[in-house]
């Protein structure tokens, strides 16, 4: 189970610190990608690390708004992965990155429409199917508009209903798709289903000109941390993680993030969710 506290995103530079016994955060989250190996060093390490801190399991490549639906390997790999570490939360994203057999390196955006959310809806029952469990599903970061009939709120909560799968509420990618693309940060976040929210991602971004990019390559920013505060005190402490993966600092520094959303989760007012 993973608690209701703040985690960090586990990278392969500080894997071995903490399997080792170095001071660990309540929790951490691995890319799955990283560890679809048969064996080796790796997989012993990040064992080592599971059996001293709770992990959760989060995917950039199971591709859930495929049309062609899900690539039948690539799912027994994660089923061998998740039975080896017993993830406590299991995630993926709200994009695509494949197609006939052709895979990008690159999560891709979805024009959110009735046809679409029936594509991601099959590919959400037959992971869950698969995995014999619920899966979160984060929202994306957005830098090119697309037709859509209805807004990311309205089509994660269209998910939720038809699948009983949960969210992953990246509250840095609200907010850089909210500068890019011209809508309210606020208003999205009050659209969405809060019961469903199982997990909060935190990270830094860039600009790049007049676009904001989800970086993840520096401390979250302010503007990230109000918009997180906000909506800690809406919907209770969640489960909320620091990521970093460019220009990674030393662990310490990362265990400081985390320790300044532990502060925010531990506030008076922020209801404790079981």
């Amino acid at each position: 189970m993973i608690p209701a506290a703040a985690g960090i995103g586990l990278r392969t530079a500080h894997l071995a610190a903490l399997a080792e016994g170095a001071e660990s955060p309540a929790w951490v989250e691995i890319h799955n990608e990283t560890f679809l190996c048969e064996g080796g060093p790796r997989l012993a390490l990040l064992d080592a690390v599971a059996a001293r801190v709770p992990v959760s399991c989060h995917g950039v490549g199971l591709s859930l708004g495929s049309a062609g639906g899900l690539d039948a390997v690539h799912l027994e790999k994660l089923k061998r992965l998740f039975a080896r570490v017993k993830p406590g939360l299991v995630s993926e994203h709200l994009a695509w990155s494949g197609a006939d057999g052709v895979y990008l390196n690159d999560l891709l955006p979805l024009p959110l429409t009735d046809d679409a959310l029936q594509v991601v809806a099959a590919n959400v029952d037959a992971a869950q199917q698969a995995f014999g469990r619920q899966i979160l599903v984060e929202n994306p970061s957005s830098y090119v508009k697309l037709s859509h009939t209805m807004s990311e709120p309205e089509f994660l909560a269209h998910l939720v209903a038809r699948t009983g799968c949960g969210v992953l509420l990246d509250i840095t990618n609200v907010y850089v798709s909210a500068a890019n693309m011209g809508f309210d940060a606020e208003a999205y976040l009050h659209g969405l289903p809060a019961e469903a929210i199982g997990e909060i991602h935190l990270a830094g971004h860039a600009a790049r000109g007049q676009l904001l990019i989800d970086a993840h390559n520096g401390a979250v920013s302010a503007a990230v941390w109000r918009l997180f505060a906000g909506m800690a005190g809406r919907i209770g402490a969640r489960p909320t993680l620091i990521e970093w993966d460019a220009e990674l600092p030393a662990l310490s520094v990362l265990l400081q993030e985390a320790a300044a959303a532990q502060e925010v989760l531990d506030r008076p007012g922020v209801a404790r969710v079981a």
